[in-house]
Formats: C-alpha cells, structure tokens, sequence
C-alpha cells in the first residue's frame, strides 16, 4: 500500500510544492478546499489543476470534503478544536462520506496528496481526512 501524502502550499511557490509532489512519488492530488480559489498564484481550481496536469500529476477536487464556514472561520482565529468539531460533523454528512469513498479508492490505487493551504497538517481539517483513509486503507501518513 502506498502512503498517502498531505501538503498544504501556505508557505511555498506552485513550483516548489509541484517539486515536493514529484519528489514523493505523488500520481495524484486530491484537493479538499471547499473554496478551490486562492489569492496566492497558481492555486486557484483551474490553474493549479492545469499546471499539475501538465507535469503528470492528476488532479481532482474533492469540495465535499472541505471545511463549511464556520470551521474555515474557527481556523482562522485559531480555534483548532472547534473547527474539528465542526468538520467532523460535516464530515458525517451523506456528500461527505461519499466523497471520503472517492478518495479512499485513490488512495488505494496509488500514491495520492491530499491538498490544501495550510502549511502544518495538524491546524488543518485534511488532517482528519487522512486519519479516515488511514484507518480504511491501513497505510501511512506522509506530510510532504
């Protein structure tokens, strides 16, 4: 089983983090922003899709599996707890666990990504997403 890796592109450059997922083996990123859209360059939906494509790496966006609103809001203050508790409800939600399944099944075809913005895996909600397919698939972790 391949491990699954989690990077968030905060700190970094779109070829930077493109040049992480290369080195790591990754065939696929699986995007887990319910707001695929960004200030930084190169990492809104279409761009980032585009360019990660254009160096052999799969994209897909997963929005069902970002946080809702309030749980973005919580992040942002700081509030790690609260927006856990929040994701993992959401996360209980039909779209969600079906979502989870897709994800779990790329997980389990090769050596994914999960993405999103935050630098640290354990501020961010892919975090919980990956402790799920983790515990489907058996695998390891990876934060890249």
């Amino acid at each position: 089983m391949p491990p699954l890796a989690t990077i968030g592109y905060e700190l970094d450059t779109l070829d930077g983090m493109i040049g992480r997922l290369k080195a790591a083996g990754v065939k696929a990123v699986v995007d887990v922003r319910a707001v695929a859209a960004s200030r930084r360059p190169g990492f809104s939906k279409t761009m980032l899709g585009n360019s990660l494509r254009a160096e052999g790496i799969d994209y897909v966006h997963l929005r069902p599996l970002g946080t809702p609103k309030a749980g973005r809001e919580a992040a942002r203050a700081g509030r790690t707890d609260e927006m856990r508790a929040i994701f993992h409800a959401h996360l209980a939600e039909p779209a969600a666990q079906v979502a989870l399944g897709e994800a779990t099944a790329l997980a389990g075809d090769g050596p994914i990504a999960l993405l999103c913005y935050e630098h640290e895996a354990r501020c961010c909600h892919r975090a919980i997403v990956a402790d799920e397919i983790r515990a489907r698939l058996k695998c390891e972790v990876v934060d890249l």
